[in-house]
């Protein structure tokens, strides 16, 4: 939880302007990990291997939300 608390408090902070909120909701499965923007999933930890780095969460965000904003240093292309 303490992760996605982390996380939520820098995608608020970031997109201020963009998102009208993160909710926080506990999984019935151990270990799950997901991030959606509307019905979109953006991120799933266990479709993914494992969790990002948040620049990386951002940028993935970013992308939905605000594709022209720039994240200064968090910026750089994401490794494939």
């Amino acid at each position: 939880m303490l992760r996605a608390a982390y996380m939520a408090q820098e995608l608020l902070t970031t997109f201020a302007d963009d998102l009208q909120g993160v909710l926080l909701k506990p999984s019935e499965i151990s270990g799950r990990y997901t991030i959606c923007i509307e019905e979109q999933k953006v991120f799933d930890r266990k479709e993914m291997g494992g969790f990002l780095e948040i620049k990386e969460v951002k940028q993935l965000v970013r992308d939905v939300v605000a594709p022209g904003k720039s994240l200064g240093h968090a910026d750089r292309k994401m490794q494939d």
